[in-house]
């Protein structure tokens, strides 16, 4: 009742705020549909870290507010705790404890016996980290070399085969984080994931668009052969520019087959400058690496002439606004914003500092690639077409 007041929402209410929040409403629509504002919303949802809590039930073993009603009867019309129990069909025992711990006969409340039951039975089982030391030490080993709850999950799966022990699912991992009260992981530890936000956000949030450039001369991603629609063969790329504040960029490019990330340090946005930048890290790899780049609309691959001739690389470019048509990319793109988060001044990192993320990155293991990592995969292919 306490906390209901706290937030002046009723128990259907706050499950209806749930599940609004589930399917991805942002604050602002949940507040206006409650006549709330955004604020009070986030509060109540930050509680308990953006994941909706358990439903609770009773267990069929305990007393039911009626039969707390009938004990009540009973002792007000001079029952035995004996008479009691064969009217309820309990044990004498399980009667004579219910009214000895609320009071004894004299005080006996049903309704405040009921209220008190049920608030002492918030006493949630500890969760597998908190029962196992050498597990949580590892997953916070894992989050401070930035890998993500779901990669740990299934480095975890593969690392530990038949120890069902040092097994944790990536939601465990996720309510330990956001949800302090359990006291199983450190709040900092957050920082370590990717969005660096403190509450759950659900899956089907909408993500905002972003508009592409246009570009001359561009041969379309449809033109593109089959052979790079299926990723079985390594060599072709996904390229895109990853901004960041006072006009800084970084270019990045994944490897469709193993999604192995290489960063390149651009000056600047022009075409000239992306292009030489590009060039120059695209000879490095040997030829069987180096078949075709799927980029977006942007300008600054303008010269994609000059860049084909330099590394014999065919470029192709995505459809405009679709960005799903390098999913890779983009997906590693989120991935980077965990290291360079926005408005961040690129123009600060060396390259060396971009090849130390890039490595940290491709030594991660991938849930796409059953949790190996790109770099194994990448030169478990290379090797086999060597």
């Amino acid at each position: 009742m306490r906390q209901g007041r706290r937030y002046g929402l009723s128990a259907e209410q706050k499950a209806n705020i749930w599940q609004r929040w589930k399917v991805g409403e942002s604050l602002h629509e949940i507040g206006r549909a409650f006549g709330k504002d955004h604020g009070s919303i986030q509060f109540l949802l930050a509680h308990h870290g953006g994941i909706a809590p358990a439903v609770r039930c009773r267990s069929q073993r305990t007393l039911t507010l009626a039969e707390r009603e009938e004990i009540s009867r009973g002792i007000v019309s001079g029952s035995s705790i004996r008479e009691i129990a064969g009217g309820l069909g309990r044990a004498a025992s399980t009667v004579s404890r219910e009214v000895a711990r609320h009071g004894g006969r004299p005080v006996y409340r049903a309704s405040e016996a009921d209220q008190r039951a049920w608030k002492l039975a918030l006493r949630p089982k500890a969760c597998r980290l908190a029962r196992h030391r050498k597990l949580r030490l590892i997953v916070a080993s894992k989050l401070i070399q930035n890998w993500s709850p779901q990669q740990i999950s299934g480095w975890l799966k593969r690392r530990y085969p038949s120890n069902e022990s040092m097994r944790v699912s990536h939601e465990t991992l996720y309510r330990s984080l956001f949800i302090q009260a359990r006291g199983v992981l450190k709040k900092e530890l957050i920082q370590h994931l990717r969005s660096k936000r403190f509450i759950r956000r659900s899956v089907h949030a909408r993500a905002t668009g972003h508009s592409q450039g246009q570009i001359v001369d561009a041969i379309s991603i449809r033109e593109r052969p089959a052979e790079i629609e299926d990723r079985a063969i390594p060599g072709h790329w996904e390229g895109d520019l990853l901004a960041g504040s006072k006009n800084s960029h970084i270019a990045t490019l994944v490897e469709r087959h193993s999604r192995f990330v290489i960063l390149v340090k651009v000056p600047s946005k022009d075409t000239a400058t992306v292009v030489a930048a590009l060039s120059r890290q695209v000879r490095k790899l040997p030829a069987s690496l180096r078949r075709s780049l799927t980029w977006d609309r942007g300008l600054e691959l303008a010269s994609h002439k000059n860049f084909t001739v330099a590394t014999k690389v065919d470029v192709y470019f995505c459809d405009p606004q679709s960005p799903w048509q390098r999913g890779s990319n983009e997906n590693t793109n989120g991935l980077l914003r965990q290291y360079f988060p926005k408005k961040t001044d690129l123009s600060g990192y060396s390259q060396a500092d971009l090849d130390k993320v890039a490595r940290q990155l491709n030594q991660r293991p991938r849930k796409t690639l059953d949790f190996d990592t790109p770099a194994s995969k990448l030169h478990a292919s290379v090797a086999s077409t060597g």
